[in-house]
Order: C-alpha cells, then sequence, then structure tokens
C-alpha cells in the first residue's frame, strides 16, 4: 500500500516480454507516428498555402490536424522511448501532463467534429446564410470555444484524478496514462468524484452527437432533393470523410469507456487504447484525402511545385558549378 504523497513515478504497460518484440514494438509505433506526422503535415502545410482552400471547412480541417498531431505526439514518443530502452517508468509530472494534454486535445477535436458537422449543415441546407453564419470571425470564435472547452476539460479532469489518495501502487496497465487505470489504483470509495465527473462528460459527449447524428439527417434529406447526380456526389464527397471521421472517433471512445467489465482484460484494454488513440490521427488524414478532389488537386500542386523547384535549384547550382570550373 503506498500513498499518492510518495509515489514520485508510474510503471506502465509492458510492451512486450522479449527484447525482439519490444524493438518490433518500437518500429511499429514509428510507422505509424511518422506517417500520422507527413498526412497531418501535409494537410496543414496545403491549406495554409493554397488560398484556394482558405474557406471554413478547410480552417477547421486545419485545426483537426493540429489537434491530431498533438494527441499522437502526447502517447506514442512516450511508449516509444520507453520500448527502445526497455524501460516502464513515466514521472508523476509526466503521467498528469500526458493525461492533461490527452484529455485536451482529445476534447478539442470531439469539438471541433461537432463544429465540422454545424459547417456541413449550413453549407448545404442553408447555403444562401454560409457567408453570414460562418464568416472568418465566426470560424475563429467557434474554433477556439472547441480549444477552450478541451482545456476546461482537461483542467478538470486533471485536479481532481490527482488530488485523489492513491493506495494501490504505482502500476497502470496502459502504454500511456489513462484515467480508469489511475482510478483502479485510488483508495476505496475515494473515486466517485472523478466518477461523477466523467458522467457530465458524457452527457456533454452524448448531447454533441445528438446534435451531429440530427445534422447529418438533415444534410442527408437535403442532398436527396438535389436534382443532378454531380451536384449529389459534390454534396456526398464533402460530408463522408466528416462522417467517416466521426465514427471512427465515436466508435473507439465509446467501447473503450462503456464495454461491460466481464470482458475486460489488460490485453483487450491495451488493444482498444490503441486503436481509439492512435489510429484517428493516422487514418483521418488518408480519409479525408481520399474522398476530397479539391484536396488532392492542391496537393499534387504543391508537390509538383516544390519538385520543380529543387529540380530548378540543383540545375543552377550545376550550372554554376561548371561555370566556375
Amino acid at each position: 500500500m503506498t500513498n499518492s504523497s510518495s509515489i514520485t513515478q508510474f510503471l506502465l504497460s509492458v510492451s512486450a516480454d522479449t527484447r525482439e518484440l519490444q524493438l518490433l514494438h518500437f518500429w511499429l509505433f514509428l510507422g505509424i507516428y511518422l506517417a500520422a506526422l507527413l498526412g497531418n503535415g501535409l494537410i496543414i502545410t496545403t491549406i495554409a498555402c493554397d488560398h484556394h482552400l482558405h474557406t471554413p471547412m478547410y480552417f477547421f480541417l486545419l485545426n483537426l490536424s493540429l489537434l491530431d498531431l498533438g494527441s499522437i505526439s502526447t502517447t506514442l514518443p512516450k511508449s516509444m522511448a520507453n520500448s527502445l530502452w526497455d524501460t516502464r517508468a513515466i514521472s508523476y509530472l509526466g503521467c498528469a501532463a500526458q493525461l492533461f494534454f490527452v484529455f485536451f486535445l482529445f476534447g478539442a477535436e470531439y469539438s471541433l467534429l461537432t463544429i465540422m458537422a454545424y459547417d456541413r449543415y449550413v453549407a448545404i441546407c442553408k447555403p444562401l446564410h454560409y457567408g453570414t453564419l460562418l464568416g472568418s470571425r465566426a470560424c475563429v470564435h467557434m474554433a477556439a470555444a472547441a480549444w477552450g472547452t478541451g482545456f476546461l476539460h482537461a483542467v478538470l479532469h486533471t485536479a481532481n484524478t490527482f488530488s485523489l489518495p492513491l493506495c494501490q501502487g504505482n502500476v497502470l496497465d496502459q502504454f500511456f496514462c489513462e484515467i480508469p487505470q489511475i482510478l483502479k489504483l485510488s483508495c476505496s470509495h475515494s473515486y466517485l468524484r472523478e466518477i461523477w465527473l466523467l458522467v457530465v462528460s458524457a452527457c456533454f459527449f452524448f448531447a454533441s452527437f445528438v446534435f451531429i447524428v440530427v445534422s447529418y439527417v438533415q444534410i442527408f434529406r437535403a442532398v436527396l432533393r438535389i436534382p443532378s447526380e454531380p451536384g449529389r456526389h459534390k454534396a456526398f464527397s464533402t460530408c463522408l470523410p466528416h462522417l467517416a471521421v466521426v465514427s471512427l472517433f465515436v466508435s473507439t471512445v465509446l467501447f473503450a469507456y462503456l464495454k461491460p467489465p466481464s470482458i475486460s482484460s489488460p490485453s483487450l484494454d491495451l488493444m482498444i487504447a490503441i486503436v481509439y488513440s492512435v489510429m484517428p490521427p493516422a487514418v483521418n488524414p488518408l480519409i479525408y484525402s481520399m474522398r476530397n478532389q479539391e484536396l488532392k488537386d492542391s496537393l499534387r500542386h504543391l508537390m509538383t511545385g516544390c519538385f520543380s523547384a529543387a529540380r530548378d535549384s540543383l540545375l543552377s547550382s550545376a550550372n554554376g558549378s561548371l561555370c566556375m570550373s
């Protein structure tokens, strides 16, 4: 039995039993991390550089990619370092910081996905009011509200979780600091405050989910009334990527936090955590780039311009060397 005041570090779940599997875990996570960095980085760069993409939809998509980069950078690097150096430790303050950023970025991302559903609703159901309802100032305010909501949730949950007395050791059966795992270490009945706070967050989560569902019911009704096939295809192409991202995010988080205790096990909890914390940031860029022709065209132009600039630079350098010789 240990008191929380005497805990200086936590021990995260062992990724593998043998050194070979630990290195495999490291290289696998490194590949996923680099893919997420590349995909989200390309989306951010493309939207920032192409003035044709300076619209509310792509402004929110840029914010989503920033949140995805932050969330995957909060969990994977520490796990990769532990696998590489064959350790399990994370400091008490490091664990608190990791939990704070996980809740901050995930909460802000879900709020932003809700706002993006409103953006698609206005664009398709109220196109004549789109410029008025989603002007540049309104978009900035809504994005700031999403980030602020995530920050508020993170402050409340982190402060409340780490104010609980911990009496059940310091071993967390997870590859990053997660609230359910920390609650397992708390003293008897002392975790009820955090449970109630999680219930309040779940109510907010459910209300946002209902708003997204109602928005898409109205969107699909409006799209089906569009007489031309190209018009329906274009409308669906801007909505389906967002709907796929929402479905992936919501389904994995709900299963992680609402699965029956009877099927819970350390290995299953570890796999579910990998799915809901790692897969969305890595897969979101692929989902958006596959269905969005405008984004693909801008990305193609950006890559062509970069290659042309690099080629011209190499040719000028070679010509300069020849002239000097």
